[in-house]
């Protein structure tokens, strides 16, 4: 089933975000301006688009693996989310834990986006959970 996904270019520079290959799960988000990433600092990377989602969906924001890789940058609220009903500009929070600066640059792919379902949930406060075989084991509980 396909769904369609509405991107309204808010901005001149802005560019549709992009799929490099038929089948890949992320689609590129790209800047739409010039921006220094001082290292071990945060900034907020401007898109230029809004979108509107499908119903029962979200938006996840995730970082870009090259990016990474090469320059330790990341998306900082890996994965960040935008919200069904969200209809301002995305705008990415990119971290350099590298060693030197960062130099972000006009449509320079910067972000990956992810449309995933949201389950409707009803919450059901309870004193008592089913027991599992991992039960209450917590970090490192599973082994090497």
């Amino acid at each position: 089933m396909e769904y369609n996904l509405k991107v309204n270019l808010i901005h001149d520079e802005a560019k549709l975000p992009y799929r490099a290959n038929e089948g890949d799960a992320g689609m590129d988000l790209f800047s739409i301006e010039e921006k220094i990433i001082h290292t071990g600092e945060a900034e907020l990377v401007r898109t230029g688009i809004q979108i509107e989602l499908p119903k029962g969906t979200e938006a996840q924001i995730r970082p870009r693996s090259g990016l990474a890789l090469k320059h330790s940058i990341t998306v900082l609220n890996s994965p960040g989310t935008i919200d069904e009903g969200y209809r301002g500009e995305i705008k990415i929070i990119l971290i350099n834990h590298g060693k030197k600066d960062f130099k972000v640059e006009k449509h320079m792919r910067i972000a990956q986006m992810i449309i995933a379902p949201v389950l409707p949930v009803n919450l059901e406060q309870t004193e008592v959970l089913s027991n599992t075989k991992r039960d209450k084991g917590g970090f490192g509980s599973s082994g090497k």
